[in-house]
């Protein structure tokens, strides 16, 4: 099979636009957990902060998605495997990939970003040295590396997705996948309006079900907080529709052909739902499950998909590189984004654009010359990137 350029270009750009939310996400005055806050009272006040509303419904949805067609091609049969071999093989590759950086990564280099969300933590708190509260030795050593996992969250979540669906796949067999294929067989007969129809409703309400995992009301001394940080279901939904559903390639040229279509009401839900709840925690789990926040973020990944494929399955060397270094790139870029978003906050009296400008130049020069540097080293490439040979 040739390689899926689209899904590479999808998979790269997002990384992209998670460093650039994480820049505005830090500085943000919403309440939004985990950033160190902004420079007014008034949560109105930033209208940088449009970023995380037009990209948090979405974006890490449309990388499960994605991550879910690329697990059906890699299960595929292959020549000169058995089935089970394939599955063997693919899951231990996987373990190596997510695993090893979201548990061994965390004590060899994720501790340091753990440092710094410690001291971010203790800010938004009113307690600006909150690490020194914290017993000195291997205690505030463990504490630094667990509260490092951050953007580690979406791989170990993907690792247990993964592990989830050979489960699965022993289980059903691809007879659900041959079902669903029947029924885009019977679809045939009908109209191109109203397959597309079936398609946006149908994985709306999926998506918006898939929602409802959350809690709505997390208790704060528990650790309901954690689940909705993670969303499982929220996110097992988009991974299993890009395995049964979208990996075909009938399905991404249907869509392709109405990436124009798409794009236009997606753009329209994403500001309509801004202007709607501007002001608001965007990552409330009331937001997240409202049917407006998941029609915005099913239109966002279907126009996403179709886009891509309709005008961007191609590679250029920029797009051969970053598709080889993304995946390192979102694994190393947070540490530079908390430890130098709280200097600048808090050591230097430099204007708030200036913060934006320098934070978001470090992040995106940085985080590769970090990544690459890392992935030299032998033991650090395979701890904190999964890497097994530096050619990978």
């Amino acid at each position: 099979m040739n390689r899926k350029h689209f899904l590479d270009n999808i998979r790269w750009t997002t990384v992209l636009l998670v460093l650039l939310y994480h820049v505005v996400y830090f500085y943000n005055n919403k309440g939004v957990f985990g950033g160190i806050g902004g420079w007014v009272d008034d949560p109105k006040a930033q209208p940088q902060d449009v970023v995380m509303y037009l990209l948090y419904p979405w974006f890490m949805m449309l990388l499960f998605l994605v991550a879910g067609i690329s697990s059906r091609y890699a299960l595929h049969p292959v020549s000169g495997l058995t089935i089970n071999a394939s599955r063997g093989q693919w899951f231990k590759k996987r373990t190596r990939q997510l695993l090893v950086p979201a548990t061994i990564g965390l004590f060899v280099f994720q501790w340091m970003t753990g440092y710094f969300n410690t001291q971010i933590a203790g800010v938004a708190q009113g307690i600006p040295n909150q690490i020194a509260s914290i017993p000195a030795g291997p205690v505030r050593y463990m504490a630094c590396a667990f509260s490092g996992i951050g953007p580690l969250w979406f791989i170990q979540e993907l690792w247990l997705f993964s592990l989830l669906l050979i489960i699965i796949i022993a289980i059903e067999r691809d007879r659900l996948y041959n079902a669903v294929g029947h029924l885009l067989q019977s679809t045939r007969g009908w109209s191109r309006l109203c397959r597309l129809a079936l398609l946006l409703v149908g994985g709306f309400l999926l998506i918006w079900a898939g929602a409802q995992g959350s809690i709505a009301n997390p208790d704060p001394h528990s650790a309901q907080g954690l689940w909705n940080l993670y969303r499982p279901l929220a996110y097992l939904v988009p991974f299993l529709m890009g395995y049964y559903l979208f990996s075909r390639d009938s399905v991404q040229r249907f869509l392709s052909q109405y990436a124009g279509w798409l794009l236009v009401p997606a753009v329209v839900a994403g500001v309509a739902l801004t202007c709607a709840t501007w002001g608001e925690n965007n990552t409330a789990p009331l937001y997240l499950m409202h049917w407006s926040t998941n029609l915005f973020a099913w239109l966002a990944i279907l126009a996403m998909l179709a886009c891509f494929k309709a005008w961007g399955d191609r590679t250029t060397p920029f797009a051969t590189y970053m598709t080889r270094s993304s995946y390192g790139v979102y694994i190393v870029h947070y540490l530079i984004i908390a430890a130098l978003g709280y200097m600048l906050k808090l050591y230097t009296p430099l204007p708030p654009v200036a913060d934006y400008l320098i934070l978001l130049v470090a992040v995106f020069t940085l985080s590769p010359a970090l990544y690459e540097l890392l992935r030299r080293v032998p033991f650090l490439r395979w701890a904190i990137l999964g890497i097994k040979k530096q050619s990978e």
